[in-house]
């Protein structure tokens, strides 16, 4: 019976896509500006992650960052720093604490939006409260796609 049960449980969860590893929210520790361990047991997918950067209903990161790698899609924005060669200037765990939480990464005072967070926030749709933008998963796969961003 144990086995059966064991046997269904990992099932589930590999039908799921929910990793047993899942960093929760409200456990996410920024040290010095990084985010050592990832936020899953999975490794990022980089062509996932570009995806994730270019949709506009997810990340959206191409409303303020220009990127090279996506100069097919319309509507860069200008108000974050070009990301073009982003893996020569910022780690992976970096990188990963940017996309988590910039304000607590970078800087209070950035107007980039913490994608990984599900509370603190003010004035939120009843929607979205206790949510994250990206998921776990997500957060990895867009780390991933930016460490392909290396200058030529």
């Amino acid at each position: 019976m144990r086995i059966v049960v064991t046997t269904a449980l990992a099932l589930l969860i590999g039908i799921s896509g929910v990793s047993a590893e899942t960093v929760k929210p409200g456990e996410v520790k920024i040290v010095d500006g990084a985010l050592a361990k990832p936020l899953t047991d999975k490794a990022g997918d980089p062509a996932k992650g570009r995806q994730w950067f270019m949709g506009r209903k997810l990340g959206n990161c191409l409303a303020c960052h220009v990127n090279a790698d996506l100069a097919d899609q319309p509507y860069h924005g200008e108000v974050g720093p070009p990301l073009d060669g982003v893996a020569g200037r910022w780690s992976a765990e970096e990188l990963r604490a940017i996309v988590v939480n910039s304000k607590e990464a970078l800087s209070p005072e950035t107007i980039m939006p913490a994608f990984y967070r599900d509370s603190g926030y003010h004035r939120v749709a009843e929607k979205f409260q206790g949510k994250t933008i990206l998921s776990a998963q997500q957060v990895e796969d867009v780390v991933a796609y930016l460490m392909t961003l290396k200058d030529e």
